[in-house]
């Protein structure tokens, strides 16, 4: 009896996990069809003609890219000098000076007195020799008067060969003296006009160092600005110097901020052989009212302008930076947006020149580009500056 009950208990055991297992495989398989169902109703849901689209990301302008003749310019640093500079000194020793007449800034002309020494030792040198010159003029008038009738009487017996020979040689003694005489005022003259130290030309006085009871000497005593043209004096390298021609034109700004026209008057004809730069020489032209704001000594930049080329250009609103670098989203077919990364160049009233792979019938999305992200779904709005045709799939970026 005990063997049957295990026995019976043996089968019973396997009868319930045969059922459990085929109850198992019966939930597995409409789990399976449930899915299925559900996933060809979704398809079936997303394909049918009238079903809604994905969402676009953002609503975008588009542009073309647009072709200008921009400027080439080369940019360079300098400073700002004088065209020429003139160092006035006295040109007389041992003279006190008694009136200084400019100081620094003034502008002044050409043959105005700046400053007077005294002067009453050279003129009381200048009266005695004038005074010399008026005895020797006289004395060459007897003495050609005498000459002149000795030569009347020569050979008639009158007046020996001998006093003949003494009056002739007296009379071009006495035109001798007259001519030293004469150097005689002439060097008394010249250091009369010495006491008075002129301009030399006209310009600006950069720099005084006379003042009233100095006694004159070898030092300088005004320094002028020739004409008062300034230039600018453009560091430049040896690559960089083939490009510039005598005649170009320049824009310049100050470090005070004012702008100013130029025009290159020479370049070095040397390169330094320590910095293997050069340097161009660029006349400036300073309206008046810029004056105050351009000054000897100042730093300033400028740009040489080489012409022009033609240039690929977007509006700076389209540029994206990312981690340094420059980047434009493009628009293809398929509405999604496309990030691309370029170098930027020239700017021309707000439209930035583009250098990179971009093709020619590119869309380029102007505004909301900080807000996209690659591949993004937009909403296309055409710009009205800039017109472009969506491009065809053979065309897509």
């Amino acid at each position: 009896m005990f063997l049957i009950t295990n026995f019976r208990r043996i089968i019973l055991g396997t009868l319930l996990i045969s059922l459990n297992v085929f109850s198992q495989e019966d939930k597995s398989k409409n789990s399976t069809s449930i899915a299925a169902n559900n996933a060809g109703v979704a398809t079936a849901t997303r394909n049918a003609p009238g079903a809604p689209s994905a969402r676009p990301a953002l609503t975008v302008q588009v542009v073309g890219l647009k072709s200008l003749q921009v400027p080439v310019r080369l940019a360079a640093n300098g400073n700002i000098t004088a065209w020429q500079e003139a160092s006035i000194g006295a040109e007389v020793q041992g003279l006190r000076l008694t009136q200084v007449n400019a100081d620094v800034g003034d502008r002044v002309r050409a043959g105005q007195v700046l400053a007077v020494f005294t002067s009453d030792a050279i003129a009381a040198d200048l009266t005695l020799t004038r005074a010399q010159l008026a005895e020797a003029d006289v004395a060459a008038k007897s003495a050609a008067q005498e000459a002149e009738r000795a030569r009347q009487v020569q050979g008639s017996g009158a007046v020996s060969e001998q006093q003949i020979s003494q009056l002739l040689q007296a009379e071009s003694a006495a035109k001798a003296r007259l001519e030293t005489a004469r150097a005689a005022v002439a060097v008394q003259q010249v250091r009369f006009n010495h006491t008075r130290v002129t301009a030399p030309d006209s310009g600006i006085i950069s720099v005084r160092n006379a003042s009233v009871g100095s006694v004159g000497g070898p030092a300088e005593l005004f320094r002028l600005i020739r004409q008062g043209r300034l230039e600018w004096r453009a560091e430049l390298t040896s690559v960089e110097l083939a490009r510039i021609k005598v005649g170009g034109l320049v824009q310049v700004t100050s470090a005070a901020g004012a702008k100013l026209n130029g025009k290159v008057r020479m370049v070095a004809p040397v390169v330094d052989a320590a910095t293997r730069n050069a340097t161009a020489h660029v006349d400036l032209q300073v309206p008046a009212d810029a004056v105050a704001l351009v000054k000897p000594g100042m730093f300033a930049r400028g740009e040489f302008e080489l012409g022009s080329s033609l240039a690929q250009t977007v509006p700076q609103t389209a540029l994206v930076l990312r981690d340094g670098f420059a980047y434009v989203f493009t628009v293809g077919v398929d509405n999604r947006a496309r990030l691309n990364k370029l170098q930027t160049g020239r700017n021309v009233g707000g439209q930035i020149e583009v250098i990179g792979n971009l093709p020619a019938d590119a869309r380029v999305v102007a505004t909301g580009a900080a807000f996209l992200n690659d591949g993004d779904l937009v909403r296309v709005v055409v710009g009205l500056a800039q017109s472009v045709a969506a491009p065809t799939a053979a065309s897509k970026p």
